[in-house]
């Protein structure tokens, strides 16, 4: 940022601290396990990413930017459907100071500090990179906490207490546990059948962002989309190969696992990828689009024999479904595809529709997902 812009930014900080409500110092307890002391309720915070607004939105949905004073500008280049819905409903958010990431080591703490933060929100994937560059020391000198989140690294053991802890950093407690509450029912639908019917299990291999490039193919291990697919009643074909969260299967591995059910995580990302070959589901896509893209993905080498391509059980699901609080959503999809007589009157669209009425700042437009054979 240019020194005369940091200046005015600063200027405008302090003159907006010193309207700013009352408020008292709490100790919250963040998903890195450490105890942080944040002056509460938050009225200025920086977003460490983008898609933190995620939460936000579902927390204070008149009006999620009201206590963003920068954020990570990732939002319009890894989800921009979403940041163009929530650009024309809060354009604001244009004129929010954008950073690097602490991850590549681009983050500016002078800029942060000229914006007079009460708290840094971070993703807890970045907290090595964070602590290695000695950003979290610098912050605490300037008096500026860092409090880590995650709904990315273990989605289905840290969604809910990051949700309620920024119900506690925000004030808004009630709304959070409204979420939560929401979430876990929505997940007891897949989770309590399942137990009960203990059906034989699907193959599963989930092609994460296919298409991304022409590697072949990034997956998930035991967590994320990899656990999602167990609970669904799958198997993941990754799980004891890859032996983290994320990782790569050779295609020779896929054509021997043989996966029933093809699950490619896609997304609208031209910024990264301008005319790639992923398959652009999210709100409001060309459907079209999607299913030949899909289709297409189909021919590759890692592809043939198997028999999720010979039954057309090759789909498609909104990749950020990783990194949202919305993976309850996934789950269902997940499981409406891998048992569709067991999970008949289970309907994943109305659920992202009540999402959406109920919690967030945007209406709901479908095209999250698509299969080829169109269960």
């Amino acid at each position: 940022m240019h020194t005369s812009l940091l200046n005015a930014v600063g200027g405008t900080a302090i003159a907006l601290g010193c309207a700013a409500v009352q408020a008292d110092p709490i100790t919250v307890t963040d998903v890195a396990g450490r105890e942080v002391t944040v002056d509460a309720p938050v009225e200025r915070m920086i977003l460490g990413e983008g898609r933190q607004i995620y939460l936000l939105g579902a927390l204070q949905p008149e009006d999620p930017f009201a206590h963003v004073v920068g954020w990570r500008e990732d939002f319009a280049q890894a989800d921009p459907d979403n940041h163009a819905r929530y650009a024309a409903r809060f354009p604001e958010l244009k004129d929010l100071p954008t950073f690097g990431g602490f991850k590549d080591g681009t983050f500016d703490v002078e800029q942060a500090a000229a914006l007079q933060p009460d708290v840094v929100l971070m993703n807890l994937e970045a907290r090595a990179a964070t602590e290695e560059a000695a950003y979290d020391d610098k912050l605490a000198e300037l008096g500026i906490p860092i409090v880590y989140v995650d709904f990315r690294e273990d989605p289905l053991a840290h969604t809910v207490p990051s949700m309620r802890l920024m119900g506690e950093l925000l004030g808004e407690e009630a709304d959070a546990e409204a979420f939560i509450d929401f979430s876990e029912a929505q997940m007891a639908r897949v989770t309590e059948t399942i137990a009960a019917a203990d059906p034989a299990r699907p193959k599963v291999f989930v092609d994460r962002a296919g298409g991304y490039s022409e590697d072949c193919c990034m997956s998930f291990g035991p967590g994320n989309f990899g656990e999602y697919v167990e609970i669904a009643g799958g198997t993941n074909i990754a799980d004891g190969i890859i032996p983290n969260t994320f990782g790569t299967l050779n295609p020779e591995q896929i054509i021997a696992a043989d996966p029933d059910h093809v699950v490619v995580t896609g997304g609208n990302w031209e910024a990264y990828v301008p005319g790639g070959d992923w398959v652009g589901v999210g709100p409001g896509a060309d459907m079209d689009a999607a299913r030949a893209k899909l289709q297409a993905l189909t021919e590759r080498t890692a592809m043939t024999g198997i028999t999720a391509v010979e039954t057309g059980d090759f789909h498609a699901i909104w990749h950020q479904f990783y990194n949202s609080p919305y993976y309850f959503v996934a789950v269902q999809r997940l499981a409406k595809w891998l048992h569709p007589e067991l999970f008949a009157d289970l309907d994943p669209e109305a659920t992202l529709q009540e999402l959406h009425e109920r919690f967030l700042p945007v209406d709901y437009a479908p095209g999250y997902w698509i299969s080829l054979n169109e269960h």
